[in-house]
C-alpha cells in the first residue's frame, strides 16, 4: 500500500482498528454489495480523492459485503496494477494544497491494456465516502469541520471529521460501467481515459448532489435570483400601474412575498432534527417500515426528484423527510401551507426546508409569478421538492381530487430547461392509527374543522403520549416527464419556444400526468390490519360479526390480494385472519362480547366514525372483486356478458373516484381475472354450459362472504342510482347542474339520517359534483342552451342495470326520499 498511500502496513493495520471504533458506515444502495458480489467481471474501484480514510471505509464495506478488498493486487492478463483501487484526484504542491486532476495513470493503463487485449474484461466502480453530509453555507468554524461538504478537505478536517461524524458516514456505489466501452484496438488509450474521467466525475457530481443536496447559497442569494427574472420585473411593471406606486414600492413587495415563501434550510438543524425525530418516532410508533425504496436507487442519474405522497396527516411532513434522509439521500424542499407558518414553528419548518404557499392566488398579480419563479429556480438548482398532489389532508380516507397548482409549476419549469429529467415519486402513508384520529372523528361527525394554531398544537401533544402502532411508506413507481410527453405528443419540444407560452395541449398533459400519479400512489399501498378490519366490520349489520366468521372473511381480503394482485407494489402486513384479530384487539380498537356460541367482535363505539377512515385508505384494492360481487347480490345466476356489461356500466365512475389502475381497454381481462380468483376461493361457480355463472347456496357460509365482498362499493351504487333516480323524477330541461348537486346532497344526508348510513363520503358535495361531471363528460346527460339538464335513453338504460345490482328495499328507499 505504500505506492498509493505511502503507508507501511503495520500503520495501516492499527488505522483499520481506529476506524472500527469511530466509523459505522450505511452503503447506498441498500442492495449495493449483493448486486456487485453477483457480477462475474473482477472490479476496479474509483475513489474520487486520495485518502486513507476513504479507501480504509471502503475496504471495510467492501469486507462486510463479502467483496474482495480493494487494497489486493489487481493482476488481469496483461493489465498489472498495484491496487484495486484508483484514486481519481491527488494533492499536488508542496504543501499538498493544490488539487492535480490530471489523468491517473493506473486509469489509463488500463484503458491502454482493453485496447489491446479484446478479451480484457473489467468493470470500473465509482464510490463516494461522506463522512456527515451537510451544504455548503455553514459559516460556523466548527460546523464546517464536522460536516461534509462540496469541498475536498485535508487530513486534518477528514481526521476530526471521522472522530465526531464517523457513525454518520456514507458511502455511495456508482453504477459499474465496463471498461471496454472506452477502449479502441490497437491505441494508447489516452482519449477513452480521457472521457471516462470526463463520465466519472459528472457521475461524483451527481452523487454528491443526491446525497447532499446542490451546493447551496444563502435564503436572501436565492431570493435575489427570483426577484431578478424577467418574468418577475415584468409583474412589478404591472403592478405598479398606479400612479402613486414607484417600481421601487413594487420590488418591496415582490421582496416580501419572496420572503414569506422562500425556505431557510439548515443542515445542522436537519442533523438535530433527525435525531430528535429518531426519538419522538421510536417512542411514538412501534415502527416506521419503508417499502419499495429501491425506486429512488433506480431513478436515472442527475434527474430532478419531486416527491408526491399522499396527505394523511401532518406528521406526513416529518416521516417522509426523516425516511430520504435515513436512505441517504437529500431532504427535499416541501411546499407547506401558509396556515403552518406559525411563530416559532414555521421558523423551524424553514430550517427544514418547508417552503410556504398560500391557499389561494387571488388577490395579487405579482404573488403567484413570484411564487412560480422561486420553484422555477429551485428546480433549476436541482434541489429536489415535495408537494402533496391533494392539496390538503383527506378526512374520508380516499384520495382527493388532485390540485394541479405546483404540478403544472412544475411542468412548466420543465418545459422551460428540458436538459434535466424530472421523476415523480408517488408515496403512500399507511397508518395504524392516526395522530390527528380524534379531531378526525369530530370532523367527520359535522364539527368544522380547526384551524392550525398554537392552542391545537398543545392539545396534540398529549397524544404523543400513545403508542400509536406502527407506520409503513411505501414508495411507488416513479414517473419520468419526458416518457408521459413523449407519449402524448412525440414533437412536444417544438412546441416550447416561448418560456411563458401555454401549448395547446399543456392543461390536458397535466391532467394526465395528475391522474396517473394518483394511480401510483393507489398502486404503492401499504394495507394494515386495522383497514382490513374496517372492510370487513362496516360491511356487517351493526358492524359486528362472529369472531369466526370475521376470521374468515379477513382471510378472503389477503387471499384475494394474493390471488389477484392489485399492483406489484402493495404490501400487506399481516398473514391470516387471526394475527389481524389480535393485533387491533392488542390496540383497543375492537370490542370483544362473549357468547357461549362464539364471541362477536365489534369495532369501539368511539372508532365506528374512524374506521370508514380506515376502510377508504383501501377501498381501491377491492373495488373491481366488490363490483363483481355485486352482481350475484340479487341474482343466483349471471350470464358471463351480463357481468361484464354491469361491470363495464359503472366502472369509470369508480375508477375516477378511487383511481383504480385498469383502462376500459383493460377492463374486460380484469373482470376474468376477478371471476377465476373468487371461483378459486368457492365463492362463484362456473355454469356447466361455460357461459355463465352461479353464486353458492343461500345461507351457505361462501354465500356470506360473496355477500359482506359487495357491500364495499354497494353504496357507491346506491349514491349514483340517487343521482340519476333525483333527475329523472325531475325530468328534462328543469335542473341545473347546482341544483341537481344541492338535491344529491340534501336527500343523501336524509338517507343516512333514516337509514344510519355511517359514511360520510356518502353525502360528499364534491363526490356528486364529480359525477354529475362525468355524467356529462360521458354524454349520458347533456346541457341545453339555457344550462339545464336533458338526457336520451341512455339513462334510463343505466337506471335499468340499477335495478339489477340493487335490491328492491334499497331501490324502494331511494325512490321514497326522493319522492319526498
Amino acid at each position: 500500500m505504500k505506492r498509493l498511500l505511502g503507508l507501511d502496513r503495520t500503520f495501516l493495520w492499527a488505522l483499520r482498528g481506529v476506524l472500527r471504533v469511530f466509523v459505522r458506515a450505511n452503503v447506498v444502495p441498500k442492495d449495493a454489495l449483493v448486486r456487485l458480489h453477483g457480477r462475474t467481471r473482477p472490479l476496479l474501484y474509483v475513489l474520487e480523492e486520495r485518502s486513507v480514510s476513504d479507501l480504509l471505509a471502503l475496504e471495510q464495506a467492501c469486507m462486510n459485503g463479502g467483496l474482495r478488498r480493494p487494497a489486493k493486487r489487481l493482476q488481469l492478463r496483461e493489465l498489472r496494477l498495484p491496487r484495486s483501487v484508483v484514486a481519481m484526484e491527488r494533492r499536488a504542491g508542496v504543501l499538498r494544497r493544490r488539487a492535480d486532476r490530471r489523468t491517473p495513470p493506473e486509469l489509463a493503463s488500463a484503458v491502454t491494456a482493453a485496447g489491446m487485449d479484446p478479451a480484457l474484461a473489467l468493470d470500473i466502480v465509482p464510490v463516494a465516502v461522506y463522512w456527515g453530509r451537510a451544504p455548503q453555507r455553514e459559516r460556523s468554524w466548527l460546523r464546517l469541520v464536522l460536516s461534509e461538504n462540496w469541498a475536498l478537505v485535508g487530513p486534518f478536517r477528514r481526521m476530526l471529521s471521522i472522530v465526531f461524524n464517523g457513525r454518520s458516514t456514507l458511502i455511495r456505489f456508482g453504477e459499474p460501467r465496463a471498461l471496454r466501452s472506452y477502449s479502441a484496438s490497437g491505441t494508447d488509450g489516452a482519449r477513452g481515459a480521457r472521457r471516462l474521467l470526463k463520465e466519472l466525475r459528472a457521475e461524483f457530481r451527481h452523487m454528491r448532489a443526491d446525497t447532499l443536496g446542490p451546493d447551496l447559497s444563502t435564503r436572501r442569494a436565492i431570493v435575489a435570483q427570483v426577484l431578478r427574472t424577467r418574468a418577475v420585473r415584468q409583474a412589478v411593471r404591472q403592478e405598479i400601474r398606479d400612479p402613486k406606486s414607484s417600481r421601487r414600492d413594487g420590488l418591496r413587495a415582490a421582496r416580501r412575498y419572496a420572503l414569506e415563501i422562500a425556505a431557510d434550510y439548515s443542515h445542522t438543524f436537519v442533523r438535530v432534527a433527525e435525531r430528535v425525530l429518531n426519538r419522538m418516532l421510536t417512542r411514538v410508533y412501534e415502527g416506521v417500515e419503508v417499502r419499495n425504496a429501491e425506486y429512488l436507487d433506480r431513478l436515472p442519474p442527475a434527474c430532478e426528484i419531486v416527491y408526491v405522497p399522499c396527505h394523511r396527516s401532518h406528521i406526513d411532513y416529518l416521516l417522509l423527510s426523516y425516511v430520504i434522509y435515513q436512505r441517504g439521500y437529500a431532504v427535499p424542499y416541501v411546499a407547506a401551507g401558509i396556515n403552518l407558518n406559525l411563530p416559532v414553528i414555521g421558523r423551524f419548518l424553514r430550517k427544514a426546508g418547508a417552503f410556504f404557499i398560500r391557499r389561494s392566488f387571488r388577490g395579487s398579480g405579482l404573488y403567484p409569478i413570484v411564487f412560480m419563479k422561486y420553484v422555477d429556480v429551485m428546480m433549476n438548482r436541482g434541489h429536489a421538492l415535495e408537494f402533496f398532489i391533494e392539496g390538503g389532508r383527506s378526512r374520508t380516507g380516499r384520495l382527493l381530487q388532485p390540485r394541479t397548482g405546483m404540478l403544472s409549476m412544475t411542468v412548466r419549469s420543465f418545459l422551460r430547461d428540458a436538459r434535466r429529467p424530472v421523476a415523480y415519486v408517488p408515496a403512500y402513508f399507511g397508518y395504524e392509527r392516526l395522530l390527528e384520529g380524534e379531531s378526525y372523528i369530530d370532523e367527520l361527525s359535522g364539527r368544522p374543522k380547526q384551524q392550525e394554531s398554537w392552542g391545537g398544537l398543545m392539545r396534540v401533544l398529549p397524544q404523543l403520549r400513545r403508542q400509536l402502532g406502527r407506520v409503513f411508506i411505501s414508495f411507488g413507481e416513479p414517473l419520468l416527464l419526458d416518457g408521459v410527453l413523449d407519449g402524448m405528443k412525440a414533437d412536444w419540444r417544438n412546441d416550447v419556444k416561448d418560456e411563458n407560452a401555454r401549448p395547446e395541449w399543456f392543461g390536458a398533459a397535466v391532467d394526465t400526468i395528475a391522474f396517473e400519479i394518483m394511480r401510483r400512489i393507489n398502486g404503492a399501498a401499504a394495507v394494515t390490519p386495522i383497514n382490513l378490519l374496517s372492510v370487513a366490520l362496516l360491511a356487517a349489520p351493526r358492524q359486528a360479526m362472529i369472531e369466526h366468521d370475521l376470521e374468515k372473511q379477513l382471510q378472503l381480503y389477503i387471499d384475494l390480494l394474493r390471488a389477484f394482485p392489485y399492483s406489484p407494489d402493495v404490501s400487506v402486513a399481516a398473514d391470516d385472519g387471526a394475527s389481524i384479530i389480535r393485533r387491533v384487539e392488542q390496540m383497543g380498537m375492537l370490542e370483544r362480547r362473549a357468547h357461549p356460541l362464539g364471541d362477536v367482535l365489534r369495532m369501539v363505539e368511539r372508532n365506528a366514525v374512524l374506521a370508514t377512515y380506515y376502510r377508504n385508505n383501501v377501498l381501491h384494492l377491492f373495488a373491481l372483486p366488490s363490483l363483481v360481487a355485486c352482481a350475484f347480490l340479487n341474482n343466483s345466476t349471471m350470464r358471463h356478458e351480463d357481468v361484464h356489461r354491469l361491470v363495464w356500466r359503472v366502472y369509470p365512475y369508480i375508477r375516477a373516484e378511487l383511481f383504480l389502475r385498469w383502462r376500459e381497454d383493460e377492463l374486460t381481462g380484469a373482470v376474468d381475472g376477478v371471476l377465476a380468483a373468487l371461483a378459486e376461493h368457492g365463492l362463484l361457480e362456473r355454469g356447466a354450459d361455460g357461459a355463465s355463472w352461479r353464486r353458492p347456496t343461500t345461507g351457505s357460509a361462501e354465500a356470506v362472504r360473496l355477500s359482506v365482498l359487495a357491500q364495499a362499493t354497494i353504496q357507491t351504487i346506491e349514491r349514483y342510482y340517487l343521482a340519476i333516480a333525483l333527475l329523472l323524477r325531475a325530468g328534462r330541461a328543469v335542473l341545473t347542474l347546482e341544483a341537481l348537486e344541492k338535491r344529491c346532497v340534501t336527500m343523501a344526508q336524509r338517507m343516512s339520517m333514516l337509514y344510519g348510513l355511517a359514511a360520510p363520503e356518502f353525502f360528499d358535495r364534491a363526490m356528486f359534483r364529480d359525477f354529475i361531471a362525468l355524467l356529462c363528460q360521458r354524454g349520458v346527460i347533456l346541457l341545453d342552451n339555457e344550462g339545464l339538464l336533458t338526457y336520451d335513453d341512455m339513462l334510463f338504460a343505466v337506471a335499468e342495470d340499477a335495478r339489477i345490482v340493487l335490491s328492491e328495499q334499497i331501490r324502494n328507499s331511494i325512490l321514497q326520499v326522493t319522492h319526498s
